[in-house]
């Protein structure tokens, strides 16, 4: 029963709390999960519910406790002998060390999760380490604009073939933002439209307000 309780907090509702960038949800969960898991002995799924916190808490400022939590958790799991999440869980962990301007750390915590995907031939997560080495890349240098826009091509074409509209919607956001910072303002703008366009829920979302704002920004 405990462990049923366990799963039923670190689920699907989790997760999907972590995709839609909502930490405060996303917290809630990984405490509880914590408690039960530290409480009945439920080895994986605390792994899983350090992991969620980690994310939170990086998310929410709190960035070297978020990595702290994340490493750890890779490092489980890695131990365990990996898990269908793994990419997501080196991805996450890309993301905090951009945020903390460690961009070189972040693109190889990258490259072994692309090198992951390859070996297991997981593709869920195929687009999103696509976009994120784009990002990585203007942010390590400005001046790799045509290597960070083939990464978020490449992304887009990857999330449209796997209809991963999220990551679509992710993806062209941040291409959109390129397109417009080197004076290409009209195809950013249909590009961005386009995804934009297609959802008809979720607008408080954060994905969904940055589209929005930068939309209205290429509109002006």
């Amino acid at each position: 029963m405990h462990n049923d309780l366990c799963r039923d907090s670190l689920g699907v509702g989790a997760l999907v709390a972590d995709y839609r960038r909502q930490p405060e949800v996303v917290l809630g969960h990984a405490q509880e999960g914590i408690a039960l898991c530290e409480e009945n002995g439920f080895g994986f799924w605390l792994v899983m519910a350090r992991y969620l916190r980690g994310c939170a808490m990086a998310e929410l400022g709190e960035i070297e406790q978020g990595i702290t939590d994340i490493k750890e958790a890779i490092d489980a799991v890695v131990q365990m002998g990996g898990a269908p999440m793994q990419s997501h869980l080196m991805a996450w962990l890309a993301v905090a060390y951009g945020r903390i301007g460690q961009a070189e750390k972040a693109l190889a915590v990258l490259e072994d999760a692309r090198a992951h995907v390859e070996r297991k031939g997981v593709n869920h997560d195929r687009a999103e380490l696509f976009r994120l080495r784009g990002e990585l890349l203007l942010m390590s240098d400005p001046e790799t604009i045509e290597q960070a826009e083939a990464c978020f091509r490449t992304a887009l074409q990857v999330a449209r073939t796997q209809e991963a509209k999220w990551w679509e919607l992710r993806t062209s956001v941040s291409l959109a933002r390129l397109l417009r910072d080197s004076d290409r303002r009209d195809e950013a703008r249909t590009v961005l439209a386009e995804i934009y366009n297609w959802f008809t829920e979720g607008f408080a979302l954060p994905d969904l307000k940055e589209a929005k704002e930068l939309l209205e920004q290429l509109n002006g």
